[in-house]
C-alpha cells in the first residue's frame, strides 16, 4: 500500500513494527546483543547466582538446638566450628590432595595422547581420535561412575586378572576414587592440551632444529613451555571437578570429601553445610588466579 503525496508521488507507507524494530537494533549493534543475551543472562542471575547468594547467605545463620530448626539470626559459629574441628580440616586437606593427584594423572596421560592427535597423527586418525575423546563425554556419568563401582568390587574385572597372581586390590578405597576421577576427567584434559598443541607454528619447531636442538631439546624448550598454558587451563576442570564432586566418593569410598560432607550436612545443619561450601569457593579463587598468571585463559 502506497500514499499520494501532495505532489503526486507515490510514498512508501512506513514499516510496522517489525520493520522498525529490526532497523533499531540494525544501526545499534550493543543493543542487539544486549537484546540476545538477555534473556540467558537474566536466567544466569537469577537461577543461578541467585540461588548461590541464597546458600552462601544461610552460612551466616544459626541453628535451633532444641528443633534443628534454621534461625534467621547473624553468627559466625559456623566458620569457627570448621576452623576449630580437626575433621573438617582433614576433609578438606583430603579433598585438595585428591583433586591435586587426579589433575597430575590426567595431565601425565593426557599430553602424549594430545600430542600424537595434534602433532602425528594424519587427519582422518585425528578426527577419529577426536570422537573417541568425545563420546565418552555423552555417556550418563551415572552410568560410568556405578560401572566403575563394578569394576573395582572383590568380583570385578581388576581382582579377575590379579587373581592367578595371587593379589588383591581393595578397590573401594581412595585408591580406587583416585582411578575413577582419573578417567572421568581425562576428557576435560585432552581437549585442552590438544588445542594448544595445534595452535603452536610449525616454523618454531623448524627453527629449533635449524639451530641444532634434537627432538628431545626442541620439545623440552619450544614445545612444552608453549603448552604449559593449556595444561594448566585443563588442569582447571580436572581440579575443580574432583573438588566438588559428591557423588562418586559416596559410591566408591567410605571416606569423607568436602561434596559428601556438605551434602549429608545438608539435611542436619544446613547452616554448617552453607558455610562448609566457603572452603571450595576460596580454594578455586585462589587456583584461578594462579591459573590468570600462568595465561591459562588465553589457552582455553
Amino acid at each position: 500500500m502506497s500514499t499520494i503525496d501532495p505532489t503526486g508521488v507515490a510514498a512508501a507507507r512506513p514499516g510496522g513494527l517489525g520493520r522498525r524494530l529490526s532497523t533499531f537494533l540494525y544501526h545499534r549493534p550493543r543493543a542487539a546483543l544486549a537484546a540476545l543475551l538477555a534473556a540467558p543472562l537474566g536466567w544466569l542471575l537469577i537461577g543461578y547466582l541467585g540461588s548461590l547468594f541464597v546458600l552462601l547467605l544461610a552460612a551466616f545463620w544459626d541453628t535451633d538446638t532444641f528443633t534443628a530448626q534454621v534461625v534467621h539470626t547473624f553468627t559466625l559459629d559456623n566458620f569457627r566450628q570448621i576452623i576449630e574441628e580437626p575433621v573438617y580440616r582433614e576433609v578438606a586437606w583430603r579433598t585438595i590432595k585428591m583433586a591435586a593427584l587426579v589433575t597430575v594423572a590426567d595431565a601425565v596421560l593426557a599430553f602424549p595422547i594430545a600430542y600424537y592427535m595434534a602433532r602425528v597423527a594424519t587427519p582422518t586418525a585425528r578426527n577419529l581420535l577426536i570422537v573417541a575423546v568425545l563420546v565418552p563425554l555423552w555417556a550418563s556419568y551415572l552410568v560410568k561412575a556405578y560401572a566403575w563401582r563394578t569394576i573395582l568390587s572383590d568380583n570385578g574385572v581388576i581382582n579377575w586378572v590379579l587373581d592367578p597372581l595371587g593379589l588383591q586390590f581393595n578397590g573401594y578405597s581412595s585408591v580406587g576414587l583416585w582411578l575413577v576421577f582419573t578417567y572421568l576427567w581425562l576428557p576435560f584434559m585432552i581437549l585442552p592440551i590438544y588445542a594448544g598443541l595445534e595452535r603452536i607454528p610449525g616454523s618454531l619447531l623448524e627453527a629449533s632444529a635449524d639451530l641444532g636442538g634434537k627432538t628431545l631439546r626442541t620439545f623440552l624448550r619450544v614445545t612444552l613451555p608453549l603448552a604449559f598454558p593449556a595444561v594448566v587451563a585443563g588442569s582447571i576442570f580436572t581440579f575443580s571437578l574432583t573438588l566438588g564432586d559428591y557423588i562418586a566418593p559416596d559410591l566408591i569410598t567410605s571416606q569423607q570429601f568436602i561434596g559428601t560432607v556438605i551434602y549429608d550436612q545438608r539435611g542436619v545443619n544446613l547452616p554448617v553445610a552453607a558455610a562448609y561450601t566457603f572452603v571450595p569457593i576460596v580454594v578455586m579463587t585462589i587456583y584461578l588466579l594462579v591459573a590468570r598468571r600462568l595465561k591459562a585463559f588465553q589457552a582455553l
